[in-house]
């Protein structure tokens, strides 16, 4: 290569200054765009993973100009953002009890998780399990029976909750 790999952060602020929303420098401001956007890229095909760390991505600067100059980046950059679980159900218009129930099925899956932790102790971490907005918006057109969850009162119980998940097919 005659110019050296970049790190998926980097790539991910020349994403967002393509986008037109540069990612803040200031420590503590959110991203426009993320690494998890540009791990979503990777998975898609567009960027080809250089690094054999699974912590951290290395990239061809070659290959994130190309995926700057497509017409469908900002599609592509909604796609791939991502949502936590409450987010999601926020976003479905249902109750967090009811998005567990869809996750629990199979009807949406995540395709990475963060450590949050609280406090500066290891034993207040959690793992947050991250869904990309096209997953969440995919349960939609895939299961028209999720739109009676949104009439559900707080205190009753999920409709879903009686559902098996299907077997996985071999």
């Amino acid at each position: 290569m005659p110019t050296p790999p970049i790190s998926g952060s980097a790539a991910a602020d020349r994403i967002a200054d393509a986008l037109g929303t540069p990612n803040p420098t200031a420590y503590g401001e959110k991203a426009n765009v993320t690494t998890f956007v540009v791990r979503r890229l990777i998975d898609r095909g567009l960027l080809t993973e250089l690094s054999a760390n699974p912590d951290g991505s290395l990239l061809h600067p070659g290959q994130v100009a190309d995926v700057c100059r497509r017409e469908d980046l900002a599609d592509l950059v909604a796609a791939d953002t991502p949502l936590g679980p409450e987010q999601a159900a926020e976003r479905l218009r249902l109750r967090r009890a009811d998005w567990n129930h869809l996750v629990r099925l199979g009807w949406a899956r995540s395709p990475q998780s963060i450590e949050v932790r609280f406090g500066t102790s290891r034993a207040g971490a959690v793992d947050v399990a991250l869904y990309t907005t096209a997953s969440v918006d995919a349960v939609i057109p895939a299961h028209p029976e999720w739109e009676q969850l949104r009439t559900v009162e707080k205190g009753q119980r999920s409709p879903l909750a009686a559902l098996h998940p299907a077997p996985a097919s071999a």
